[in-house]
């Protein structure tokens, strides 16, 4: 099991970094201070939110390295799920606030919040729902 969870953590831990590191860019830009307040401190919000997500899916990967060896590989890999979780549901959250301000500054359209909404639900369909739906269905009691 910790050989198939470390796969799905360097999948999202790719992601999540790329993502983290286009954020930090962004208040350097010459158009950063032009935001309204509304959006920087949605731009602020989700900076954290990456950072917490990084750091939740980077946390598997110090784990193993600090308990390797320990005999304690059945609480590692319990351990490492959760943070794996956790690091989602923050990913989750960051792709929701980087495409909201995205959206916000493209368009300024009302339609935005209804947009991000639509996405949101198919990302919760994909990485939760169906998922969880292919457990339930197909796991034998």
């Amino acid at each position: 099991m910790w050989g198939e969870l470390i796969q799905e953590v360097r999948v999202a831990q790719t992601g999540v970094q790329i993502l983290f590191g286009f954020l930090l860019t962004v208040v350097f830009t010459p158009r950063y201070p032009g935001l309204d307040d509304t959006s920087q401190v949605i731009y602020i919000v989700t900076v954290v939110l990456g950072a917490c997500a990084t750091g939740a899916l980077i946390g598997p990967v110090s784990l193993h390295r600090l308990v390797s060896g320990r005999r304690v590989k059945p609480q590692a890999v319990r351990w490492a799920s959760r943070l794996t979780f956790v690091g989602l549901l923050l990913l989750l959250a960051t792709m929701t606030a980087a495409l909201l301000l995205i959206l916000r500054v493209a368009t300024h359209d009302d339609f935005v919040p209804w947009l991000v909404a639509g996405v949101v639900l198919w990302y919760v369909l994909c990485w939760f729902a169906l998922p969880l739906w292919t457990r339930h269905r197909y796991t034998t009691r």
